[in-house]
């Protein structure tokens, strides 16, 4: 799978260590901030992941910030991207089943162990497995549609 990450100053090194764990599975990865300074702006790298994801040049991103919130709020103005923040790898799993979410953030307060579960799990989980759940996310598409 080829996967976009990218974080904030601060989540360099767990960042790192997630292309590590990525890559040892054999995934393809984009590094969407190989440079990061203290006064380098979120918002810039979480555009970037989703940019790629919305023109299918990655199948999902991944974004790393402090609280996971900041990186979330700026991915889900990219028309296309439904990002989940995820706190669990029940949520990441369901962030993919009910929601089709194509990026998750989380934040880097959580143990890298933890952080690889809930990517992983992510990875494999079934893209919207049910009629309603697809019902409710075409909604939510047709209105970003109808407001461009």
């Amino acid at each position: 799978m080829k996967i976009a990450i990218a974080s904030d100053h601060r989540g360099v090194t767990y960042k790192k260590e997630l292309i590590t764990y990525l890559e040892g599975k054999n995934h393809q990865i984009i590094d969407c901030s190989k440079e990061n300074t203290p006064t380098d702006d979120y918002p810039d790298f979480a555009f970037e992941v989703c940019e790629k994801v919305v023109k299918n040049e990655a199948e999902i991103g991944v974004l790393l910030c402090r609280t996971g919130i900041g990186m979330s709020i700026a991915a889900n103005k990219v028309k296309g991207i439904r990002c989940a923040k995820v706190n669990s790898e029940e949520d990441a799993i369901l962030s993919r089943n009910d929601n089709g979410a194509n990026v998750i953030t989380f934040n880097y307060t959580e143990s890298i162990s933890n952080l690889e579960k809930y990517v992983e799990a992510f990875i494999n989980a079934e893209v919207i497995n049910d009629a309603r759940h697809q019902r409710r996310v075409d909604k939510i598409t047709n209105y970003e549609e109808s407001r461009q």
